[in-house]
């Protein structure tokens, strides 16, 4: 509660400083207790003695004082809740800036993200295109060199066979008689790839 006071007293002690030159109702109330604890005590009583006119005096100052006070008070309380109020505004202000800051970070982010994961599915797809081309080209290089096994197969039993009958007729022919006549004969089984 004395703080309250202090702040009252702050305010009439500055710019406020009681302009009708009379004292403020906090010191003639305390004027007044003054008054009644330095009183005379009557003798063989509990009582004292004191001047009606002066207590009466500064009870009615202190009441007649008491609506300006409350006044200034007022006006105090106001002006804080003003001065509370643009603190808050500001305060609001600041929060909804950090706020509309913290959105575009994210933003940007959120961008990083996206572009993070477009490239990664660009290069995942350039690999799937190039393992594919691969086994497309090992599966032409495969089905090429099959073809070529065939045909060399086949010239290989041609080679084998027309080998096989030259044999019986190299054993039993003497050399070099004869030589032109089994050419002759051999020209007829060989074999032609061309002409199949």
């Amino acid at each position: 509660m004395t703080e309250g006071y202090d702040d009252f007293d702050r305010f009439v002690e500055g710019d406020e400083a009681d302009i009708t030159g009379e004292a403020d109702a906090e010191d003639l109330l305390r004027q007044a207790v003054d008054v009644v604890t330095t009183a005379k005590p009557m003798p063989l009583s509990a009582s004292v003695l004191i001047s009606r006119e002066e207590v009466l005096d500064l009870l009615e100052g202190a009441l007649a004082a008491l609506p300006e006070e409350l006044r200034q008070a007022r006006w105090l309380l106001r002006e804080r809740e003003q001065f509370r109020a643009e603190q808050q505004r500001e305060a609001d202000a600041l929060m909804e800036e950090v706020k509309v800051q913290a959105e575009r970070m994210v933003s940007r982010t959120e961008l990083v993200r996206q572009a993070k994961l477009t490239a990664q599915k660009i290069v995942d797809d350039a690999d799937e295109a190039a393992r594919r081309m691969r086994h497309e080209a090992e599966d032409y290089c495969d089905q090429k060199l099959a073809g070529m096994e065939i045909v060399l197969n086949r010239v290989l039993k041609t080679v084998v066979a027309g080998r096989e009958r030259l044999q019986p007729s190299l054993e039993s022919a003497e050399p070099l008689q004869g030589f032109d006549e089994q050419l002759e004969e051999g020209e007829e089984s060989f074999f032609d790839q061309d002409q199949r």
